[in-house]
């Protein structure tokens, strides 16, 4: 329970951090908090769907389409959150980059 909260913790640092770098994705704290949680749910329930649906694009691009759905993944929770905003779909895509390899990393080093 306690590397699940610390994980939770560092990505809502992930997305401010992300936030701050890219330019179109703007946040506040209250919406990176609920902004995190909500993406976590969306990554969880409705991203394993997107992806079985477009598994044939997927392989066709060698999992380049994966980027493109993590993208919209996030401006989906960006429509959901207010105070997490997305204002182009490149820059939702740049920061579900940002965002996916923050997340790698912590996942590397926080182990349950």
């Amino acid at each position: 329970m306690a590397g699940w909260l610390i994980r939770w913790i560092l990505n809502f640092f992930a997305v401010i951090l992300t936030a701050s770098i890219i330019k179109g994705f703007e946040v506040t704290v209250p919406g990176a908090i609920f902004g995190s949680i909500t993406l976590g749910i969306i990554n969880a329930i409705i991203r394993p769907i997107v992806i079985m649906v477009t598994l044939p694009l997927n392989v066709i691009t060698l999992g380049l389409f994966t980027l493109v759905i993590n993208g919209l993944m996030i401006w989906l929770a960006a429509a959901v959150i207010k105070g997490f905003d997305i204002h182009s779909f490149t820059a939702a895509i740049i920061s579900a980059l940002f965002i996916s390899i923050f997340s790698f990393v912590i996942n590397l080093l926080v182990k349950d």
